[in-house]
């Protein structure tokens, strides 16, 4: 059921609104003994999750008893991140999801299901697996909070993604990243419908329907002046207040340049992106719009490490970012590789595939550690000068000496494509 609905391109709701809509929707929903809530960790810092979080702790008081951020293979927040991204929320309430130890299994979405919209690539099951505290029957609600953008896996983020994936397990969220790299990041980015998405689906249907969910997403923009406003809030309790927000998304994150782009460059954020794990979305969401033989120069201040724990780092370094043929030929070889396949979907996302240049300029990294692992490196210092995000402007730039680039400046929030890579 569809709870509440309002956002287009234009729209720029203000943290009032937002707090009217909340209350009007929890006010019908009732009183509550016990409340769970499951927002986004700092890598959507930009989503409204701490605000709409903060509105749900007014409401409810001390009958919001926990607070578990969807980390997924993410390193947990830090006090100060929590801080930063959720002021006003007793930080006792803050629990971390550790994905190899917490998750419980509810469920399988049968092999022949897998098999179906992988189009015969893949013939596993996949386990349906949560963070426990999701299973405990004396919840009453369990709001999943976040905001709906483009994807390299789900097609687009959010929604069940948030708890299959978020509060996912070792098994569950291999699985699911390879699926969607065998099936191909790029026919995925930006669609609704894709593999992924079916199989979450799937399980929010047929096997995790008892979990009270209710859903408030958000659709994030940017102004006319650069500034990050909120395009669309959707409630609901099921696929419909998912679909409508990501819809919306598409209209909102969604780039189509006209031709191909020679050069690229993006910023990270430090206090957001601190491991190419993340970071790698600087490639994710400008594959499709880089030309052949073009250049992504990737200023990563804070990024210091590849996998967000010491053993995803670990098989980064060992493997590195190959083609698709290659990570797909490691991992038919590789025992190791088979326990890990979202370090191998990783690997593969991560990839030019031979078609582009990616140079890695970042600020706590060696040069022989980001060519060992299939990148171009460059010193930060000299680069940011070169390229200094307090002079560039969002999108097409030209140089005092004639250089032309694109600039982005967090490529969390958006994609950007050409119209005939994305009608592909």
């Amino acid at each position: 059921m569809l709870y509440y609905h309002q956002g287009s391109p234009e729209t720029d709701l203000q943290p009032d609104e937002i707090r009217e809509a909340l209350f009007s929707v929890l006010e019908k929903l009732g009183r509550q003994k016990k409340v769970l809530a499951v927002p986004p960790d700092y890598s959507r810092r930009h989503s409204q999750a701490g605000l709409i979080s903060r509105i749900i702790y007014q409401f409810y008081g001390e009958k919001l008893k926990e607070i578990l951020p969807a980390v997924g293979t993410h390193a947990p927040m830090t006090s100060e991140e929590i801080t930063d991204m959720y002021p006003e929320l007793p930080e006792e309430l803050f629990r971390y999801h550790n994905w190899r130890k917490d998750p419980v299994k509810l469920g399988e979405v049968p092999a022949e299901f897998i098999e179906e919209i992988s189009e015969g690539a893949l013939k596993y099951s996949w386990p349906v697996l949560v963070n426990r505290l999701l299973t405990e029957p004396d919840y009453d609600l369990v709001f999943s909070i976040g905001q709906v953008v483009p994807h390299e896996v789900s097609g687009m983020a959010n929604y069940n993604k948030n708890i299959f994936v978020g509060t996912g397990g070792v098994d569950s969220i291999n699985k699911s990243h390879y699926l969607g790299a065998v099936c191909g990041m790029e026919q995925a980015m930006g669609r609704i419908d894709t593999p992924v998405r079916r199989m979450l689906n799937y399980a929010s249907e047929k096997i995790a329907s008892g979990i009270p969910l209710i859903y408030v997403l958000t659709v994030i923009g940017a102004d006319e002046r650069d500034k990050l406003v909120t395009r669309g809030l959707f409630m609901g309790d099921d696929e419909e207040c998912f679909r409508r927000a990501a819809q919306l998304s598409q209209r909102v994150n969604i780039r189509i340049m006209e031709n191909p782009l020679r050069k690229i460059v993006v910023y990270l954020d430090p206090h957001e992106f601190k491991s190419t794990w993340l970071g790698n979305k600087s490639i994710y969401r400008t594959r499709m719009t880089l030309a052949d033989d073009g250049e992504l120069i990737v200023l990563a201040p804070g990024v210091r490490m590849f996998g967000e724990d010491r053993e995803i780092d670990r098989l980064i370094r060992k493997y590195g970012y190959r083609t698709t043929p290659e990570i797909l030929h490691q991992v038919e070889q590789s025992p190791e590789l088979q326990e890990n396949l979202a370090v191998a979907a990783h690997l593969i996302h991560g990839s030019s595939e031979n078609r582009f240049h990616v140079t890695y300029c970042p600020g706590h990294l060696s040069a022989d550690e980001i060519r060992e692992v299939g990148f171009n490196f460059k010193e930060f210092d000299e680069m940011m000068q070169k390229y200094s995000p307090e002079k560039l402007r969002q999108g097409f730039n030209t140089l005092p000496n004639g250089e032309e680039l694109f600039f982005i400046n967090n490529p969390g929030l958006g994609l950007w494509t050409t119209k005939e890579k994305f009608n592909e």
